[in-house]
């Protein structure tokens, strides 16, 4: 711990809000500072009245709002950890949560240094995460189309006998099966043009 550090500031961040509490270095309780819109230039206003940046700790948990907060605080020279929300430590049976009682509850343990942080990726290294996570999502949706495609054209009496799905063979059986069931249904189910008209999309990228 940086002798410099004067007090420790915990985060409560949300899409809308982010809730401010401070504890101080020593024994005195942690105070919770307020709320501000989650906007750099409220927040920087906000602790600014806490303390000098060289003389502030900050800390808020991993999630939803990722790690460009942590930037912009390290890059205006505040000491910034994000924090491994399973390691925080909670009172058993304590089922009450509020962004107060959450912020002042991680400023208390800051303090005590028993917060566990994670790396802070760097703006090229989270594209990347989005991307590998933007691919898994395309691969989940595909699978589930595929499989909403074959149980509807079980359910009209379509069963294929090739020895592999998804090839162009496959891809001609379902052009033909779709055909005959659009004559005799009107309109075709949605899920079935996408599925077809995407379904090589992900098969010729490369795997991880």
């Amino acid at each position: 711990m940086s002798k410099a550090i004067t007090s420790f500031v915990a985060l409560d961040t949300h899409i809308d809000s982010i809730a401010i509490a401070v504890a101080p270095r020593g024994r005195q309780e942690p105070r919770f500072v307020g709320t501000v819109p989650p906007q750099w230039a409220a927040l920087s206003k906000a602790l600014s009245r806490v303390g000098k940046p060289e003389a502030l700790q900050v800390v808020y948990e991993a999630g939803p709002c990722g790690y460009t907060l942590a930037r912009q605080l390290r890059a205006q020279g505040y000491a910034c950890e994000v924090i491994a929300p399973a390691k925080v430590a909670r009172r058993p049976g304590d089922r009450i949560k509020t962004d107060r009682r959450d912020a002042l509850l991680l400023a208390r343990a800051a303090r005590a240094g028993d917060l566990v942080s994670v790396m802070i990726p760097d703006e090229r290294e989270e594209a990347i995460r989005d991307l590998t996570r933007s691919r898994e999502d395309a691969v989940r949706a595909r699978l589930k189309a595929r499989q909403q495609l074959k149980a509807m054209l079980l359910r009209h009496g379509h069963r294929y006998s090739g020895r592999s799905s998804w090839t162009a063979a496959h891809e001609r059986y379902l052009a033909r099966s779709l055909s005959s069931i659009r004559r005799r249904t009107s309109p075709m189910p949605s899920t079935a043009a996408p599925c077809v008209r995407g379904t090589r999309a992900l098969r010729t990228s490369p795997r991880r």
